[in-house]
């Protein structure tokens, strides 16, 4: 069975960093791409960030470009989501995802396996 666990959520002041991480066990964690996606109260699950199985590949949404950063640790089978200069507009419910697929994708159907999410809140 796959599992996904995120950690690294947590209140933080606007202008301020937080580091996700994803933990995966239950598959090959080295032939699947990842992404990060967010959902905010009121609001539908939006993609945010997607690395392709072996961390050569990356994409961002516009709303995170120049400020979130993904990467991953195929030996410690851990995706990580490094945020700086969060906005309050980031406030969110995070959540790891993990795809069959090679190459990574931006809509959260064409994932397989969700982490529980990890709460992120930004104080303006």
């Amino acid at each position: 069975q796959v599992q996904l666990v995120e950690s690294g959520g947590g209140l933080v002041q606007a202008g301020g960093s937080l580091r996700l991480s994803c933990a995966v066990s239950g598959r090959t964690f080295g032939s699947s791409a990842m992404g990060w996606f967010r959902q905010a109260p009121g609001k539908e699950r939006e993609f945010v960030a997607a690395i392709g199985w072996s961390g050569g590949g990356t994409d961002y949404a516009d709303s995170v470009k120049g400020r979130f950063t993904i990467s991953r640790d195929n030996a410690k089978n851990t995706v990580y989501l490094q945020m700086n200069s969060l906005k309050p507009e980031d406030t969110a419910v995070y959540y790891c995802a993990a795809t069959r697929s090679f190459i990574y994708r931006r809509n959260p159907r064409e994932y397989d396996y969700w982490g529980q999410g990890t709460q992120v809140t930004v104080s303006s």
